[in-house]
């Protein structure tokens, strides 16, 4: 059942009282003038935001207002084994992730297929690609020290410049790193080294706090509003002052493992009056050797600002709770999806919970399966529902469109049924 027929066959609530409690989101973005074409170039002043749809994992690409370009993961994983829980791959099932990801960056990118960075989010494969789930060699290349997965096989048709990760290059911090069934380490270690030897890729450690590690490298004067504050990593977050709290103090030694989303990379975007929230899939609860529960997220929440845009943490799925949805203040909340539990109804509840803030608020995944849909209707909870924008029952990339200055943004959903870039809505925001 999509969203329509919901609305037809809704017996709680009026067309007229839907329209009264969604406002202008459900349809205005639906009348914009771009809605039917195909999806306009960046132009020079723009900050753009990508979430690429695929089915399968997570993968952002991001332009900067010079031009500067960075692709924040690139991820696959065997979808067989999701069972119910899988979303369709899209386009279709004739290329993997990496590939559709290459391809879509091709089109976007003012430099082609020449990418300035590359960021690791955290060691997951619907992040990274692994070591399991891959395609065969191309004919004609070489062996290759890694498998065609994810990162690595995007790599066949991009070029990175530089790459930012966590624990480059010992794989130690804040403990040894070691592999899951799936490999990721290996194949990111292997792919790595192979690309700084032949390729040329610059690698550095990534920074928790500092200001000016990623940054413009085209005209960076032209645009002195625009910066990016690394906020968390390895378990570390940052306060806007720089002062840094170790979120695993205590909990380090002796142990082999720990909970891989906790180390995940974050950072806050400003443009201006703008500010956009990205961590990976920063979500981790635990308790001391003192019995004292911890929650990481309510942790960052301390040290994060307002933002007008913020990607979900985890998929939305199992996170966001109440403290950081309140620091954060957003009107639009975006995720990637690529299993039918993305995103939970918990979550949604922190997102809509008018007493973190007052404000208008919109959760934009790429995806919301419509048995997630027929979910809530059965349980009751249209208040959930509203709350999700119309064009999240296809699969779609989602496009955050920041203007010159920063001092107006867009949201669009971009069809991702083929490659056509076809606009199916816009929704238009001041920054302020």
């Amino acid at each position: 059942m999509d969203r329509r027929e919901f609305i037809e066959k809704s017996a709680t609530l009026s067309l007229a009282a839907m329209l009264s409690t969604c406002g202008s989101y459900l349809y205005a973005g639906q009348s914009d003038s771009e809605v039917g074409k195909m999806l306009r170039k960046w132009r020079r002043g723009e900050f753009e935001v990508h979430f690429i749809y695929t089915g399968a994992a997570e993968s952002i690409f991001m332009i900067f207002p010079d031009g500067t370009s960075m692709l924040l993961d690139c991820g696959e994983q065997d979808t067989n084994l999701l069972g119910k829980r899988a979303v369709p791959r899209k386009p279709d099932e004739s290329r993997m992730s990496g590939e559709w990801v290459a391809r879509y960056v091709q089109r976007v990118n003012p430099h082609g297929k020449n990418v300035d960075y590359m960021m690791l989010s955290h060691y997951h494969c619907d992040h990274a690609g692994c070591d399991t789930v891959y395609v065969h060699q191309k004919e004609g290349v070489p062996p290759l020290p890694y498998r065609l997965s994810g990162f690595g096989q995007a790599a066949q048709y991009l070029h990175f410049s530089r790459a930012f990760d966590r624990c480059w290059p010992d794989y130690t911090e804040p403990i040894p790193l070691i592999d899951d069934k799936k490999s990721v380490k290996s194949q990111m270690k292997a792919f790595y080294d192979y690309m700084h030897e032949h390729e040329g890729l610059e690698i550095e450690r990534f920074s928790v706090g500092a200001k000016d590690q990623v940054r413009l490298l085209h005209s960076p004067s032209s645009y002195p509003s625009f910066s990016v504050r690394n906020i968390c990593g390895n378990g570390y977050i940052a306060s806007p002052d720089g002062s840094i709290t170790d979120l695993y103090a205590g909990q380090k030694e002796g142990v082999e493992r720990i909970n891989e989303n906790g180390f995940s990379l974050g950072m806050i975007f400003s443009y201006g009056p703008f500010r956009y929230y990205t961590a990976g899939d920063f979500s981790h609860r635990f308790k001391r050797s003192d019995g004292t529960s911890v929650d990481i997220e309510k942790e960052l929440a301390k040290v994060v600002e307002a933002c007008q845009v913020s990607k979900l943490n985890h998929h939305g799925h199992i996170s966001m709770p109440t403290e950081l949805v309140s620091a954060l203040k957003s009107r639009i909340y975006i995720s990637s999806t690529w299993n039918t539990r993305h995103c939970t109804d918990d979550t949604l509840e922190h997102l809509m919970d008018k007493s973190a803030y007052q404000g208008e608020r919109m959760v934009c995944p790429c995806f919301m399966p419509s048995t997630r849909l027929e979910t809530l209707k059965e349980n009751s909870r249209d208040d959930l529902l509203w709350a999700l924008c119309h064009d999240c029952f296809e699969p779609c990339h989602v496009v955050l469109r920041v203007g010159r200055g920063g001092r107006s943004y867009s949201v669009s959903y971009i069809s991702a049924a083929d490659e056509s870039m076809t606009v199916r809505s816009v929704m238009r925001f001041d920054s302020v």
